[in-house]
């Protein structure tokens, strides 16, 4: 009889998979990398320009930093100067659209407001057809403040332009005007272009109006935002 071997292949058969006990892959999220994966910035951050944020960072430190020297001789800060920058330049300036300007609260407005006015740089009357608006312009005082400080700020525009040409000056006010919130751009400019027109009057008058205007406060309440 011949030999017969018995091979027992039990071992080489594998068990049987409990499908109810399988755990089930592990689903992503939208968007969300594998483990391990290398991670991509989105595509609007992959140019972060930070060369030119921190550029505007610093270029805005030392912008508004030239009148600083000024004001604190006065005891008035930046708050003071931004008030009265927007109310020279725009004669009779209501303060809702001050307070749109500049988006501050009515009572940030009203302190420094009130020593604007308490110190003879600024006043107010009523409106014409609504006595309860408060219409703001600069004494001659304010006047000469503001363009002083203005001055400060105009030379080291004026050395950059004089470094880079005068036909950079373009180049420049329309990057600036596209930094502006698209829904609030074209009120800017019509902002600046209204300043514009009216800063072409002759000094003499603009501080024959203010004077007239000053006369006009008796009945006003003084420093009263509203």
């Amino acid at each position: 009889m011949a030999n017969v071997t018995v091979v027992n292949t039990s071992a080489s058969v594998p068990a049987p998979i409990d499908v109810a006990q399988t755990p089930a892959p592990q689903k992503l999220a939208p968007h969300e990398p594998a483990q391990g994966a290398a991670v991509r910035p989105p595509a609007e951050a992959a140019e972060p320009f930070f060369d030119l944020i921190e550029l505007l960072f610093f270029a805005y430190r030392d912008f508004v930093g030239d009148p600083d020297e000024v004001l604190e001789k006065l005891g008035f800060g930046r708050a003071h100067h931004r008030v009265l920058h927007f109310v020279n330049r725009n004669p009779g300036m209501k303060v809702a659209e001050l307070l749109d300007v500049l988006k501050i609260t009515k009572q940030s407005l009203g302190r420094v407001l009130k020593q604007l006015i308490d110190e003879g740089y600024v006043v107010q009357k009523a409106g014409a057809n609504d006595r309860r608006q408060r219409l703001l312009y600069a004494t001659p005082a304010g006047e000469a403040l503001a363009t002083k400080l203005a001055g400060l700020q105009a030379r080291r525009i004026k050395r950059v332009l004089a470094d880079l040409g005068p036909e950079t000056r373009e180049t420049a006010r329309r990057f600036l005007a596209g930094m502006i919130d698209a829904d609030d751009r074209d009120r800017v400019l019509r902002l600046i272009a209204r300043a514009d027109s009216l800063g072409d009057r002759a000094p003499a008058q603009g501080q024959n109006d203010v004077t007239q205007r000053e006369g006009a406060q008796n009945n006003v309440p003084q420093g009263e935002v509203s």
